[in-house]
């Protein structure tokens, strides 16, 4: 289990203190056994850096925050086997609890792929305002009702690089046939422009790309890309167009969920909030770090930028599938308008904020 940081253990202090956790009636004999034992499945393999801490610090606070009274094992995909089934099996009940990123479930409902995030959409404060402040909460309610299950945000990788690439991309001719993995709206993107898209659970990216099956990947950035080793094998790194806010997801069981005392009920749901906080920062930081020693460690890495020609086609190619795909389906309309609005509005101000605070003082 991941070390509690000692702002972790702050917050829970805190919690106590301001009488949160004794006034839901949440505190238990520190000796009494579990009443709640529950399960969660997650996407990641065993021992998988932020994301999988993420999730052990949400378990690890459930489990302080209540005393004991509720814990959660966590099964990797290397238990269950069926690292794009966490949503099935939660609705199943087969597990009370998952942690995946909603665009995986496109092809069972493609109204999830807006809950991780969108070509060209919001970045991570603009789409965390959306969830919290402006709808987003509601709309993801709406979607996943129909099948059973709550999701809530799981925690953000911030914005993504565009990708590694075994050739350098120079033409949009450069995409005909070439074979990616690239999840959510932006597959569906690059299909359209000629990319023969896949997607692979994590755990097998090096070995598909090492022995051919794809000649490019996008998986996340710095923060976990090095680790993986995909730049010895493909070494030109786009910057990012496709990812600008990817959200994870928690997801629980509703029957599973409503029944939990109320007490109960806060606590994870605060664990949960706290935790994707949590592995935003701790996401930004790792990128940070490692963007930093790529230059020094890294010397074969070459970092690209997509030309202005092949961005707008890729923005031309997102405009007419959101329009084909809103005009079938009245929900992605709804959430669609929703996010469109919301961002007009907060890119005005993070224009004249943080645009132009960088702008100004970036060395």
């Amino acid at each position: 289990m991941t070390k509690m940081s000692r702002f972790t253990k702050l917050l829970v202090a805190m919690l106590v203190a301001s009488g949160l956790i004794l006034a839901t009636g949440g505190w238990t004999d520190a000796q009494a056994a579990p009443k709640y034992r529950w399960k969660l499945a997650q996407t990641w393999g065993t021992g998988f850096p932020i994301f999988g801490d993420a999730v052990n610090l949400m378990a690890e606070l459930v489990k302080e925050m209540s005393n004991g009274e509720m814990e959660i094992r966590i099964d990797s995909s290397n238990k269950h086997k069926a690292a794009f089934g966490i949503l099935d099996m939660v609705m199943a009940g087969q597990y009370e609890m998952g942690h995946s990123a909603s665009y995986y479930w496109k092809g069972k409902d493609v109204n999830t792929m807006f809950f991780t995030t969108m070509p060209f959409g919001m970045i991570a404060p603009e789409q965390y305002a959306w969830f919290y402040y402006g709808g987003g909460m509601e709309l993801m309610k709406k979607v996943y009702d129909k099948h059973g299950v709550y999701s809530f945000p799981g925690g953000n990788t911030s914005n993504q690089m565009g990708g590694w690439f075994r050739k350098e991309i120079n033409t949009l001719d450069d995409f005909k046939g070439l074979k990616m993995r690239i999840p959510g709206f932006a597959g569906e993107v690059l299909s359209k422009l000629g990319v023969v898209v896949t997607n692979i659970p994590p755990g097998e990216l090096y070995t598909a790309l090492d022995r051919g099956t794809i000649d490019a990947l996008e998986w996340v950035g710095p923060s976990l890309d090095l680790n993986m080793g995909f730049q010895k094998i493909a070494p030109y790194y786009y910057t990012g167009w496709h990812e600008p806010a990817t959200e994870l997801q928690f997801m629980v069981n509703q029957k599973k969920f409503d029944e939990l005392p109320k007490h109960l009920q806060k606590i994870l749901t605060i664990a949960m909030q706290f935790a994707a906080y949590d592995m935003y920062a701790r996401s930004y930081h790792e990128s940070a770090v490692n963007w930093a020693s790529i230059e020094k460690e890294y010397p074969n890495v070459k970092i690209r930028t997509f030309s202005p020609e092949i961005i707008a086609a890729m923005k031309k190619a997102n405009d007419e599938l959101l329009e084909a795909t809103a005009a079938k389906d009245a929900t992605f309309k709804e959430i669609w308008e929703s996010q469109k609005a919301y961002m007009k509005k907060a890119r005005k101000w993070t224009a004249i904020s943080d645009f132009a605070y960088l702008k100004d003082n970036l060395e």
